[in-house]
């Protein structure tokens, strides 16, 4: 009884954790979904947001035009410096540094967008000549930075991508070489045959002529090194088409009555 009622007891903690587990699962799979959704309704938001702003640069005039164009300059800006880094973060991790300082010039940018958005809806035209000027030079002073950031981010990863193309270049010659370990051993070996050259110029031309006639200039050794399209060393028509014996048999039998005429000519007079 005691047994059973163990048992009964491990199921249901089993169960109870089982149900934790799923429980915590579920609420981590709906907090993953939730910050996927929040993060592409953002940028869909600001998607419309900038094709908002570049419609009314083209359609607006005056006051409401160039508000909407440092509010666009000052987004197409820091959008295009997140871009750049965040692209190059998983390569240089020193990015993630310039990344926080855009997270807070990021920061600075919403602010002041809040008060172009307000300017722009401010009636009074004389108000708004006097405010564009300074928020128009907040705007520049954070695109600058922005742009200060995605310049120095793009340089470092040229020069980086520099660096290893000319230590790659580096390794492809040093391998090349490898491949043409044979360069090494004839300079060498030149060296020692003309040391040997020079010690034994007495020799005279003769022994030139000897090495002349035992073997093909220009052939180690003096052997000739057949190749595959200069055809030597390649089987005749004969071989290839399996005539060269029947041939070889029908030269004999041609050549016997010549070499018996031959002989019974040359006997006749000595017999007589």
């Amino acid at each position: 009884m005691d047994v059973f009622g163990v048992m009964i007891g491990l199921v249901l903690l089993f169960g109870i954790a089982a149900l934790v587990l799923a429980v915590v699962g579920a609420v981590k799979a709906a907090k993953a979904v939730a910050a996927k959704v929040e993060k592409h309704e953002a940028n869909a938001r600001r998607a419309v947001e900038t094709a908002t702003l570049k419609a009314k640069t083209y359609t607006k005039v005056g006051p409401p035009a160039q508000i909407a164009t440092v509010r666009l300059k000052l987004r197409t800006s820091l959008d295009g410096t997140r871009q750049v880094l965040e692209g190059g973060l998983p390569q240089d991790s020193q990015l993630g540094e310039s990344l926080a300082l855009l997270t807070r010039l990021d920061a600075h940018a919403a602010e002041l967008d809040g008060e172009l958005r307000v300017l722009e809806r401010e009636p009074d035209t004389v108000r708004i000549a006097a405010k564009l000027p300074e928020l128009r030079e907040r705007a520049e002073r954070i695109t600058h930075a922005a742009e200060t950031m995605r310049w120095a981010a793009q340089d470092r990863m040229h020069r980086f991508a520099d660096d290893e193309l000319s230590r790659l270049s580096q390794e492809c010659e040093s391998e090349a070489g490898a491949l043409r370990h044979w360069d090494t051993a004839a300079s060498g070996g030149t060296g020692a045959a003309s040391g040997a050259g020079t010690g034994s110029a007495g020799t005279g031309s003769a022994g030139v002529g000897r090495a002349g006639g035992a073997g093909g200039a220009g052939s180690p050794g003096g052997a000739v090194r057949a190749g595959l399209t200069d055809g030597k060393g390649r089987p005749s028509a004969e071989d290839l088409l399996g005539l060269a014996e029947p041939l070889a048999k029908l030269a004999q039998r041609l050549r016997k009555p010549s070499t018996g005429t031959s002989t019974g000519t040359s006997v006749g007079p000595s017999a007589g």
